[in-house]
């Protein structure tokens, strides 16, 4: 995959997620909108949040982290990649139906370990019975993982990053039905989420049998690639445990002050956007890129490949999280401050989208260090690594939450996403030439990070003029509309001029793309 083609697979992925999460953001200003911070907002986001943190721990996280990289080199040599596809599909879906009945089972233990402080009031019983409607959702979305990294791996990337548009469409269309005919809007939205995910698992099936991969349900076998599937997955798997509880220990934290739930996933959805427009982009085309060509010994290649999603990442993940430091108060009173959702919500909202914003480029980092080490099936450092930023978060989030609040939570999120990041850096100088950064990238990254800073002061002080309208009902939209667009315009003219990337760069890649 030369660089243009990569950078236009990376475009592929970030334009279909962009879509997505510009939905997932008019689903939670509606989310906002009609049940602000209380207690129905809060039992909804941590039902919805049991499926997810599982589904990274089971899918996105150890399975697929496995899986791709030996699904990958099966494709590369031609060793039977169907067969073994569809024995991890059986495998997959037989362990997600025996866990999601024993949820059933356990949701108030599993509720109480997501939100303890929901215990003494009326959150905790609506949680339970939230949290069991929508649980189920983590088998079909798993299946649909699995089907996205078959798709992935043979360059096919439009209906993979296509399905999580889906699931927000049917939230949003949910929500406003629901207010339409008078029903309760909660119970339109849970019911909704294991519907959104036999849609998404539909979709990725008919583009994987299209492609080639049929993948159908069999007698569950225990072959010898499965083994090998498992053993590389065991240590990933604990490490996407360690990752979940990180998430945990924020939610726990968060649960003992009013509203701080709701707050901290509000922020988490903006600064979810450039993470996952450039974040899930680079995982899902790096390390399909970097097995195959491990597998057929172009250490080269892999060597630019992982330059050139560096580059990717830091052009744009540095300016967004320069944004979200610098304007995040005119962002989230524009987005979110209407109905049930007040000035006291936005402030608190706006401080903890600023501290997230500080790791914004910490998280995307990650996803391109990582498939360095689960190219080469090395999932046990990874999982090392990962113990270290768990103590780096609990120490910060328990630690400091008497004095600092429920802030104390996203700042152990951040700090624990630096350190993360230079654990595996460091480790990663075992693989010598194939991880070293190259000349190009040590020339644009500073000019990158200048670039962006020039953008931040001219945005704030744009805000600062802007005020009064960013604070008027029908002027807000295009002000803040008018703010990101200078920020838009600056960064890329000034990034061109220093020589931070190439427009020309982009434009190559978009026309390859179509």
């Amino acid at each position: 995959m030369r660089p243009i083609r990569l950078v236009s697979g990376f475009l592929t992925v970030g334009v279909w997620t962009l879509a997505s999460r510009i939905l997932g953001f008019a689903r939670d200003i509606l989310i906002a909108a009609y049940l602000g911070t209380g207690p129905v907002a809060e039992a909804f986001l941590v039902a919805f949040s049991l499926p997810n943190m599982f589904r990274r721990f089971f899918a996105e996280g150890a399975f697929n982290m496995a899986f791709v990289p030996l699904f990958s080199k099966k494709l590369e040599r031609d060793e039977g990649a169907l067969d073994f596809a569809r024995d991890a599909f059986t495998g997959l879906a037989t362990i997600l139906i025996g866990f999601t009945l024993l949820a059933q089972l356990a949701m108030p233990a599993l509720v109480l370990a997501m939100a303890g402080g929901f215990a003494a009031d009326e959150r905790f019983d609506l949680a339970v019975v939230f949290g069991r409607i929508a649980f189920p959702y983590i088998l079909f979305i798993s299946l649909a993982a699995l089907l996205s990294g078959v798709l992935n791996a043979t360059g096919r990337f439009v209906a993979a990053a296509a399905a999580p548009v889906l699931l927000n469409v049917l939230l949003v269309g949910a929500m406003l039905l629901a207010a339409a005919m008078g029903w309760q809007v909660g119970d339109a939205l849970v019911w909704t989420v294991p519907l959104a995910g036999i849609a998404q698992m539909a979709l990725v099936w008919t583009a994987a049998a299209k492609a080639g991969f049929r993948l159908t349900l069999r007698r569950p076998r225990l072959t010898p690639e499965l083994k090998r599937l498992a053993i590389i997955a065991a240590p990933a798997a604990l490490a996407g445990g360690v990752v979940q509880v990180n998430l945990l220990i924020g939610r726990q934290v968060a649960s003992f002050f009013e509203g701080a739930v709701a707050w901290l996933s509000y922020a988490d959805r903006l600064y979810q956007l450039p993470l996952g427009v450039v974040g899930i982009a680079i995982g899902v085309v790096l390390l399909p890129d970097l097995s195959r060509r491990l597998g057929a010994g172009d250490t080269t290649g892999g060597r630019d490949a992982f330059n050139r999603a560096g580059e990717f990442a830091l052009a744009l993940t540095v300016p967004a999280a320069v944004a979200l430091a610098t304007i995040p108060g005119p962002i989230v009173g524009v987005l979110f401050r209407r109905g049930a959702f007040d000035q006291a919500d936005v402030a608190a909202t706006a401080l903890a989208v600023a501290v997230y914003g500080a790791g914004l480029p910490a998280f995307v980092i990650q996803k391109v260090l990582q498939p360095l080490f689960f190219a080469r099936e090395d999932t046990r450092r990874p999982f090392y690594y990962a113990l270290g930023a768990l103590a780096v978060n609990a120490g910060v989030a328990i630690g400091l939450a008497p004095v600092f609040g429920y802030i104390a939570a996203a700042w152990g999120t951040t700090l624990a996403g630096w350190a993360m990041v230079a654990l595996l850096w460091h480790g990663s100088r075992r693989y010598g030439a194939a991880a070293a950064i190259d000349a190009r990238l040590r020339r644009r990254a500073w000019r990158i990070v200048l670039a962006s800073g020039l953008m931040g002061a001219l945005l704030w002080g744009a805000a600062r003029a802007a005020q009064p309208w960013l604070a008027e009902g029908g002027l807000r939209y295009p002000a803040l509309a008018g703010l990101v667009a200078l920020g838009i315009v600056s960064y890329f003219g000034l990034g061109h001029a220093l020589g931070a990337f190439r427009l020309s760069e982009f434009r190559r890649a978009m026309r390859r793309q179509r």
